[in-house]
């Protein structure tokens, strides 16, 4: 009969309960007996260890030594005696993605942008320092207190595939996890950094849909799925916007060639990671506001009002991401006024009379007031859209999703903000798989990105906007759930 395996002792520790296991490892929930913190150890039992366990274990601390970032997993301490090899974590106290959208079953999109944003930033900081994950999976993203959805802050675990790699080097090993494997490292065994790009796809399909992609009963059927070389088909089930759609189609691409880049990726307009919370970006927005309000009392409301909504776009994640309820209202409370003085401009935006002519000057025409100035500018489409309509003759699918876009731009000016943003969506809707099909390089290709992405940017001017009603609306609500009848 085989004996059970030594349960690890550390006498510094008080070990708790089993929370995790894997190939050559197992997790426990421990207590500092000096401070009563709570920890989680990795203890790796010596005589299960393979050459190549003992080289991830070695990768697995030496990176973690290096690699300080608020979205991956903190080493504490590093310890060993004769029997085990401990690693000392911090304990992530909501438990793994993975179990998280067990939970959920799946989750809606404001959710996965804020955890793949947080992602996407501990990536960032991993490719600023050449190091590559290579198992990066539900089961390795933990889940810590903090702020994000359900007050958790997603953390990255588990670097014992990791390795410093820099862009286009390639490696020939297979790493990782069949279900989050990128093609290339399976079929071909020759792969780079952008295989990380793929398993971010995969994890992302799975937070919206509730199952990977690739989902299978056996690992054969798993494998045949991989080699029958079909592009993924993006479910109707679940209605996403256009940018998660077009990041989730980039990144899910078979071949590394036509996968999105890692530059575009951190630039991508689903990520926004331009406006991610942080003490930086708080104080942008104060700067850009204080601008603002300099320019609204110049009377330069056209620009007073882009720098207001600027500005809305760095405020709107810091409040969602604020746990402290006190300053979450001060901020709530700032944004309001904001939002109301934009709204206001907007409105007088359309509603300025054409200034008066007395008899005496009626013989010389008047030169328009600026502010007329600007909305005649801003009646007039733009130079770049009347060249590519020009060019879409040929195309009347192409024709018709640029004039419903155009005609978005015309709600906005009404301040109808709901009905430019749906139509905003049904033109990028139809824009973005005729840009896929475009001529690389050809002259009508380059004008309709550059329409593509000022659209992207009016339709998240407005997202940002009614974000902001929003969370007003909500404190509204509050406040009517607070209030006693007397």
């Amino acid at each position: 009969m085989a004996q059970p395996s030594p349960r690890p002792d550390i006498s510094a520790y008080q070990m708790l309960e089993r929370i995790g296991s894997g190939s050559y490892a197992t997790v426990y929930r421990a207590m500092l007996k000096s401070t009563k913190e709570i920890f989680a150890i990795k203890c790796v039992e010596k005589a299960s260890l393979s050459k190549s366990a003992v080289d991830n274990i070695i990768t697995e601390i030496s990176l973690l030594k290096k690699l300080k970032h608020e979205h991956i997993v903190e080493m504490r301490d590093f310890l060993w005696d004769d029997r085990f090899i401990y690693i000392v974590m911090e304990y992530c106290a909501g438990g793994s993605l993975h179990g998280y959208i067990r939970v959920k079953q799946k989750l809606n999109e404001t959710t996965c942008r804020v955890f793949l944003r947080q992602l996407s930033l501990a990536l960032r900081y991993m490719r600023e320092n050449d190091v590559s994950h290579f198992d990066l999976k539900p089961q390795n993203l933990l889940l810590a207190k903090g702020p994000g959805p359900g007050g958790f802050r997603l953390k990255v675990a588990d670097f014992g595939f990791a390795q410093h790699l820099r862009l286009g080097q390639e490696n020939t090993s297979v790493k990782g996890s069949p279900l989050y494997m990128a093609p290339e490292v399976l079929l071909k065994h020759c792969y780079d950094a952008t295989a990380d790009l793929w398993s971010i796809g995969v994890i992302l399909y799975e937070c919206l849909f509730g199952r990977a992609p690739y989902s299978s009963q056996t690992f054969q059927e798993l494998v045949d799925k991989i080699r029958a070389n079909r592009r993924i088909e993006i479910p109707k089930t679940v209605k996403i916007s256009v940018e998660c759609e077009d990041l989730l189609t980039r990144l899910l691409q078979r071949s590394p060639r036509d996968r999105i880049s890692f530059e575009e990726f951190f630039k991508h307009a689903f990520l926004d990671l331009e406006h991610a919370p942080s003490e930086e970006n708080l104080e942008r927005a104060i700067g850009l506001i204080n601008d603002a309000i300099e320019l609204d009392k110049r009377q330069e409301y056209d620009a007073a009002y882009k720098l207001y909504c600027k500005g809305l776009q760095y405020f709107v994640p810091i409040i969602q991401a604020e746990t402290c309820p006190n300053k979450k209202q001060i901020l709530r409370q700032r944004v309001q006024t904001y939002l109301n003085r934009a709204e206001e401009i907007k409105h007088s935006f359309q509603s300025e009379p054409e200034p008066e002519t007395s008899s005496s000057s009626s013989k010389s025409p008047q030169k328009p007031s600026a502010r007329i100035q600007q909305i005649q500018r801003a009646l007039q489409p733009s130079e770049n859209y009347q060249q590519l309509l020009v060019l879409a003759a040929s195309s009347p699918d192409l024709k018709d999703a640029l004039e419903i876009g155009r005609q978005a731009e015309l709600y906005a000016l009404e301040n109808k903000l709901d009905t430019a943003l749906d139509s905003y969506k049904t033109a990028l809707g139809a824009l973005m798989p005729l840009l896929s099909a475009e001529p690389r390089g050809s002259r009508r290709r380059d004008l309709l990105h550059a329409q593509i992405v000022c659209w992207m940017e009016a339709a998240e001017q407005i997202k940002t906007v009614r974000s902001a009603q929003i969370l007003e609306e909500m404190d509204a609500v509050a406040t009517g759930y607070n209030c006693c009848v007397q």
